[in-house]
This record gives C-alpha cells, structure tokens and sequence, in this order.
C-alpha cells in the first residue's frame, strides 16, 4: 500500500453541533464539505472528518499528535473546551476529551528530547 492521506472520523447524529465544537477544537471551521453529511479539516498533511453517521455516533476514537500539549490545553480552555488532565510518562503526554456526542479525541505531544 502506497497512502498518500489518512483521515480520522468522528460520526455523529448532530452535525450543526458538531460542526461548532470541531471548529473550537481545530480553530478555524471546516476546510471542505464534499457532501452534506461531511466535513473535513485538513491538519499537516493528515485529515479529521466529522459525517454524520447516526448509529455510529459517539463511537469515534482518534488520537491528534501535538507540538505543546499544555498550550492547546488553554487554547482550549478559552474556546470553552475542558479536558482530562494531563498524563506524563517516557511516551510523552496525553490528555482525553470528548465531543458532545461522546467520541473520544485524544491529544498526545511526543516525548522531548
């Protein structure tokens, strides 16, 4: 296999809403809607999707690799975004959130050094 992209999916049921929190999350809204039931950012040569999926919805698990964990976390926090606390370990760090629909993003900045 040859990938030239990757995206990760959050289904959901209520995409106006989710549109809105993604948008916090991301910091800007969607790059592209292809279809009605699809949004899509693009992210550093990798993709995030939001589509409305209904009995799919609140089932997504993605993980986003940061640069600085604990300055997304107040850019975060200012949008209104409230996460688990941060975990530190020889991996790194790690923070949980979830949208409102229940799919899990995890933020994960790699270890320094």
């Amino acid at each position: 296999m040859r990938c030239v992209g990757l995206f990760a999916v959050s289904p959901v049921q209520d995409l106006a809403a989710a549109l809105d929190w993604y948008a916090r999350l991301f910091g800007r809204a969607a790059d592209d809607r292809p279809i009605p039931d699809l949004a899509q950012w693009y992210l550093d040569g990798f993709g995030f999707q939001v589509m409305r999926v209904a009995d799919r919805a609140g089932g997504g698990v993605a993980t986003v690799v940061v640069a600085d964990i604990e300055a997304e976390r107040e850019r975060l926090a200012a949008a209104g975004i409230t996460f688990e606390p941060t975990v530190r370990g020889p991996f790194g760090a790690i923070a949980r959130l979830e949208d409102p629909e229940g799919n899990r993003i995890t933020l994960a900045e790699p270890p320094r050094g």
